[in-house]
């Protein structure tokens, strides 16, 4: 047995019943053996133990009470896993999924995602079962207020500085800030995506959707092509598909479908992103509302269906393990050519290798979704010294991340043999600074 091998063998022991985590941790453990038998010295280090470990794991209970007074007790999480690079980063996720397996996956990804943006950030990820979906905001203000109240004593601007997930978006953000500063007197910057009243940066609601456009259209360019005339699919219908939808009509690029968890529309004429945006943005609406408001498209129940549509582009950025073996075989049948990942792990692991062995150029999450960290960073630093940077400059410095990121994973898969294999190239060229870091501080 390899000493990967031999690893993930006792982590599945050690950690039972956490599939998500058991997932993540095989996908990426078994792309580093390359990087393993090249250096001997991190077996005697004990590095990947290390590095699968989390630093530390909160978990604690929320009570709250809704408008009709029942007092409702939610479990609240904060993952810690790694700060070798910089302060554990990572966002806060509000959905009823939501358990440790889930945080522990998101936050070993996060590791080497934040790694890849070349900031100095490290690893974490936390959140809660509680779902905002269908409260009022009195309510949600009662859960955010009691979530903070435990979690504000193991965070820090340069501790620990969570940010949004699904279910975490501007609102939540707010209320968290302001329980923050309300218990520990100070206004820092211990949460990005903040208002811009207080504090944030602009372009952070576009980010992780631009930058994964940012990417995919490197990857395009390389090969001698582009978004113009290309048929796209994003599934999801949250900040980070209609900010991909976007900066993709802008580059040429029809999107003819989105969903939410009720169900997909299809748009054969390109999706209207204004509707969309009043639907889910101003409305907090359903997307099957976009049917009855555009003439010509078509609402069916159910998500999966949205891969049945023929493209050039797949845009996953929805949730976990929404592209199975099937999906993908569906995706290949019908024309496409680029799948990047815009959500967390949105692929499943049979998916990505029908994807590889059919020459599909695959952009994993960790690397395609890093817009959303890498902005964070950015307004860590507009923070930490006071400073407001115009969109224009955020979203330069947006691109430039996203750009070196890609010839970054694209090199370390040349560099290990695996030319083209961006899983590859993505997990070891995070890794390989982590464990750079990991060494040069001892055994911590």
């Amino acid at each position: 047995m390899t000493y990967v091998e031999k690893v993930l063998a006792q982590l599945k022991e050690r950690n039972p019943g956490e599939p998500e985590f058991h997932q993540a941790a095989t996908e990426i453990l078994l792309t580093l053996k390359p990087v393993i038998e090249r250096h001997p010295e991190y077996e005697r280090a004990a590095l990947l133990e290390r590095f699968t470990e989390p630093e530390r794991v909160v978990m604690f209970r929320v009570p709250w009470v809704d408008d009709k007074g029942k007092v409702h007790v939610n479990r609240g999480y904060r993952v810690q896993f790694n700060s070798a690079i910089g302060p554990y980063k990572g966002g806060l996720r509000f959905h009823p999924s939501v358990n440790l397996s889930v945080i522990k996956f998101l936050g070993l990804e996060q590791i080497l995602k934040n790694s890849l943006t070349g900031l100095p950030i490290g690893g974490g990820k936390g959140g809660s079962d509680f779902d905002p979906k269908g409260k009022s905001d009195r309510e949600v203000m009662a859960f955010c207020q009691s979530f903070m109240t435990e979690l504000y004593r193991h965070i820090g601007a340069d501790t620990d500085v969570p940010a949004g997930d699904i279910g975490v978006g501007a609102r939540e953000i707010g209320y968290l800030y302001g329980q923050y500063k309300r218990i520990r007197d100070e206004h820092t910057g211990v949460l990005t995506g903040r208002g811009l009243s207080y504090g944030g940066s602009l372009i952070r609601k576009e980010a992780t959707g631009y930058g994964l456009i940012y990417m995919t259209e490197e990857a395009m360019r390389v090969r001698g092509d582009s978004f113009e005339g290309k048929t796209v699919l994003i599934s999801g219908s949250g900040n980070v598909a209609i900010y991909a939808c976007e900066k993709v009509q802008t580059l040429g690029g029809k999107v003819v479908a989105m969903y939410d968890s009720d169900g997909c529309i299809y748009d054969e004429k390109g999706i209207d992103l204004a509707v969309v945006k009043q639907i889910k943005e101003e409305e907090r609406g359903r997307i099957k509302e976009y049917a009855a408001r555009v003439p010509g498209s078509v609402y069916k129940p159910g998500c999966k269906n949205i891969w049945d549509i023929p493209c050039d582009v797949a845009l996953p950025c929805a949730t976990q393990n929404e592209i199975d073996a099937e999906s993908a075989e569906k995706l290949i049948k019908n024309g496409v050519k680029y799948v990047a990942e815009g959500a967390n792990m949105p692929s499943t692991l049979e998916a990505i290798e029908i994807f590889r062995r059919a020459g599909v150029v695959f952009l994993p999450a960790k690397a395609a979704n890093a817009g959303g960290v890498a902005t964070s960073a950015l307004e860590m630093a507009q923070s930490s010294g006071r400073m407001f940077w115009t969109a224009e400059q955020v979203d330069v410095k947006l691109k430039e991340i996203m750009v070196n990121i890609y010839h970054n994973i694209d090199r370390a898969a040349k560099d290990y043999g695996f030319d083209g294999d961006y899983v590859m190239g993505a997990n070891i060229a995070g890794f390989e600074k982590v464990a750079d870091a990991m060494m040069a501080q001892g055994i911590v």
